[in-house]
C-alpha cells in the first residue's frame, strides 16, 4: 500500500478509532476494496491528515458539512469521533447553529437530535 494509504489509516484509526476501523475492515469485501481505499487515501490520508487544520475544527467542519448536505447517516460515527478530536459539545452546537443560518433549521434540527441521541449513547444515558 502507499505511504497515503498508510498516513490515511492511522489518521483514521485516530479519530473514529481502532474499534471502528476493525469493524469495517472485517467487513470489506472484494466489490468495495476499490471504495475503501479511495476514503483511506483520500479523505483520510489526504485532508484529515493535512497539519493545517487541528483534528478538532476539522471535526466541527465534517459535523457541519454533513448537517447541511443532508448526511445524517455519518453524524452519529462522527459525533462518537468527538471523544478523539477533542471537540466539545458546545463545539458541535456551535458547528450546528451556523448550519441552521446558513442551510436550514430543519437539516440544523434533525442534526443536533441525532447529537443528542449520540451522546447520551456515550454517556450511558437514554435518550
Amino acid at each position: 500500500m502507499t505511504t497515503r494509504y498508510e498516513d490515511g489509516m492511522a489518521t483514521r484509526r485516530a479519530v473514529l478509532g481502532d474499534a471502528h476501523v476493525d469493524r469495517a475492515e472485517a467487513g470489506k469485501t472484494p466489490f468495495d476494496q476499490p471504495f475503501q481505499t479511495m476514503i483511506t487515501e483520500g479523505a483520510w490520508g489526504t485532508v484529515w491528515s493535512d497539519p493545517t487544520i487541528p483534528h478538532r475544527e476539522r471535526s466541527m467542519l465534517t459535523l457541519a458539512l454533513l448537517a447541511a448536505c443532508g448526511n445524517f447517516d455519518e453524524i452519529p460515527m462522527h459525533i462518537r469521533a468527538t471523544v478523539n478530536t477533542g471537540a466539545s459539545k458546545d463545539d458541535v452546537m456551535q458547528a450546528f447553529l451556523h448550519v441552521a443560518v446558513y442551510a436550514g433549521v430543519p437539516k440544523a434540527n434533525h442534526a443536533i437530535k441525532l447529537a443528542k441521541a449520540t451522546f447520551a449513547e456515550m454517556e450511558g444515558e437514554t435518550p
